[in-house]
């Protein structure tokens, strides 16, 4: 019997060691997940804080509750650890590392090389990889398949490879982890047999493409969709200003429609690990095929206008009872990249504090969820959501909508309000102080 047969054998019986590897949004809820199937699990990550945090039964993820944390310690099938010596006693690694884009704007798989080579350095017979981190397509087989193979074993004979994206929504409350389908492709037949099953193990339905670089092209082409789709809905946003529209209510009638509409809604631009990213990851490849992603130019520039924009309405709210940018008093609700999470990575309201900042704008913020951020080496401090701070700004701009904000409130206590996100609606008395985008 060959060494990935005894592997098939040891996730049929469910005994396969797992190890994750990036204990991050994305890789803690899935080392979660299979300790629920009844695997034994090994979490990996460079900082140790997290580390700690885990062991102690402590979850710093906001869709993860510290109890399951200790739930999973508790029952002896889970531990996390900063050796990665560990990983050789692995039989399963998935690897769950972040996948930036440079100040360049170019692919950064830094992190991915990183675990790689630690898998690299310790690879066995007998083990698969699987990699769940966002690429462009052919990432897994150009780079990753030569550097495993540096270690003398082979895919397909000695062990397992393949690509598996993560497609984890943070605050989505209504579909868990297990229930969102998982698309798997591996380097082989193979190998995208034995990913399939691992996964059959903890999500509902399992879908197998191709190859590893049509799994890897299936979640640019989900959030390139939305990222375009965005960029339309924004630009439909600019165009009802021109028309004096209010660009809610004609979205809200179009969605009534129930076939050939999907609903997407504008704002103050993209933010989070994965919009504002994938559609780049898919340009920069396209363009080494000296191929232009027309669509994904124009849905980027548009989006990544809408801060901009939006400095430009809240001055033009201003300038209604004369008052200057340079020296007001704004206050932002919401910095987070979305609503009721606590990421702030390509956060749209970091551009548009910077933007306002460079008017002349004094600008506080409140997030409950946010503690203090860094804008072009200033440091903002969230503060508290009182009377006082609302009466005191001369506009209240709303970039993120934060269920736990009392927007009657708001609209009660603000002179003036710039809505992104259309958070007062219906609110008593928004009619007479809330402009919206």
């Amino acid at each position: 019997m060959s060494r990935l047969e005894d592997l098939r054998a040891l996730i049929d019986d469910g005994s396969a060691r797992v190890g994750v590897v990036g204990l991050g949004y994305v890789g803690l809820p899935l080392a979660l997940e299979f300790v629920r199937a009844g695997h034994p699990v090994v979490g990996f990550d460079v900082d140790e804080e997290k580390i700690a945090s885990i062991n102690e039964g402590r979850s710093y993820i906001e869709d993860v509750a510290s109890d399951d944390v200790a739930q999973a310690l508790a029952g002896g099938k889970f531990s996390a650890t900063t050796d990665f010596n560990e990983l050789a006693r692995c039989d399963v690694i998935n690897v769950c590392v972040p996948t930036p884009l440079t100040k360049t704007k170019d692919p950064d798989v830094s992190h991915m090389a990183k675990a790689l080579e630690e898998i690299r350095k310790r690879l066995r017979s007998g083990q698969l990889v699987i990699l769940g981190s966002t690429t462009y397509p052919g990432t897994t087989h150009e780079l990753f398949v030569p550097l495993l193979e540096s270690s003398g074993l082979r895919i397909g004979e000695d062990f397992a490879l393949a690509f598996a994206p993560e497609r984890i929504d943070p605050a989505n409350k209504k579909f868990k982890v297990r229930e969102v389908p998982k698309v798997v492709g591996g380097e082989t037949a193979i190998c995208t047999e034995l990913a399939a099953k691992i996964f059959g193990a903890v999500f509902d339905e399992v879908v197998k493409v191709s190859s590893t670089q049509s799994a890897e092209m299936v979640k640019l082409l989900e959030n390139t969709f939305r990222a375009i789709n965005i960029g339309l809905a924004n630009e439909i946003a600019l165009m009802c200003d021109r028309l004096d529209l209010d660009v809610w209510e004609v979205i809200e009638a179009a969605a009534t429609k129930p076939y050939g509409f999907m609903k997407f809604l504008p704002g103050p631009g993209l933010g989070g690990h994965c919009i504002p990213v994938d559609p780049t990851y898919l340009a920069w490849k396209m363009k080494s095929l000296n191929f232009q992603a027309r669509f994904i130019e124009l849905a980027t520039e548009i989006n990544g206008h809408m801060p901009q924009y939006v400095v430009d309405k809240v001055s033009e709210i201003l300038n209604q009872d004369r008052i200057a940018m340079n020296g007001s008093k704004v206050l932002v609700l919401g910095v987070a990249y979305k609503a009721d999470v606590s990421d702030i990575r390509e956060s749209p309201a970091l551009d548009v504090i910077r933007l306002l900042a460079e008017r002349g704008a004094e600008v506080s913020f409140h997030d409950s969820y946010v503690g203090e951020i860094s804008v072009e080496g200033r440091t903002y401090k969230n503060c508290d959501l009182t009377d006082d701070a609302l009466a005191a700004a001369d506009v209240t701009v709303i970039v993120t909508n934060h269920a736990d904000v009392d927007y009657a409130r708001v609209v009660a206590g603000s002179t003036r309000i710039y809505d992104t996100r259309n958070a007062t609606h219906g609110v008593p008395g928004a009619r007479d102080k809330v402009q919206k985008l």
